[in-house]
């Protein structure tokens, strides 16, 4: 095993680049992953946003879908941002015809329910295990979540909605930290997946 921290991007939609960016600069090697065997190579795993029900049905065709619930399932660290964020839910409220998930998170999320495309908006969202600033939170088609489960701890609320959630080593936002040039979040999510990293080399 390498010194390295190793954290991928599914890269089969998305804002990717972005997110390689984030995680480099948060101290991470970071790499975009499509095919099982590049999953099978890091240390956690970015989710991120774009069309959740056409990433599910990537998932399936390039073949992550059931090795990506296998390694959630182990505990690998996993983030997801908006449409990140709907796959790595238990339940959708409201899924479109063969919509699945990866799942990992004990909660209920509602698909764009923070309104269209045109109805996108930015706003300061306190993050817990953020410290400083509030994060800029910018919300594209954005789900929240209806609700949580016992094992999942509720991290950040805006408009009485959920908008950021933690069960174990799984962390997912409804906005997209990515846009913004600020990289706490990705830099919380690092953390995350260099303390499992460390537990498991003890």
């Amino acid at each position: 095993m390498s010194d390295s921290l190793v954290i991928g991007v599914l890269a089969l939609q998305g804002d990717v680049r972005e997110h390689l960016t984030a995680l480099a600069a948060a101290g991470a090697v970071a790499g975009p992953v499509r095919r099982p065997e590049e999953l099978a190579e890091v240390d956690g795993l970015v989710v991120p946003g774009g069309e959740s029900t056409t990433i599910s049905k990537l998932a399936v065709l390039f073949g992550l879908m059931e090795p990506l619930r296998a390694r959630v399932r182990d505990g690998m660290p996993v983030y997801g941002t908006c449409a990140g964020m709907i796959m790595l839910a238990d339940k959708i409220l409201d899924p479109r015809s063969g919509q699945e998930t990866v799942g990992g998170i004990d909660m209920i999320v509602r698909r764009n329910a923070f309104g269209r495309q045109n109805e996108s908006f930015e706003a300061a969202v306190d993050v817990k295990g953020v410290t400083g600033d509030p994060v800029e939170g910018v919300f594209i088609r954005a789900p929240w979540v209806e609700s949580v489960g016992a094992g999942a701890e509720v991290l950040a609320e805006h408009a009485g909605h959920i908008v950021a959630v933690r069960q174990g080593n799984a962390l997912a936002t409804s906005f997209h930290p990515e846009l913004t040039g600020d990289h706490r979040v990705h830099a919380l999510f690092v953390d995350i997946a260099r303390a499992k990293r460390a537990a498991e080399s003890l």
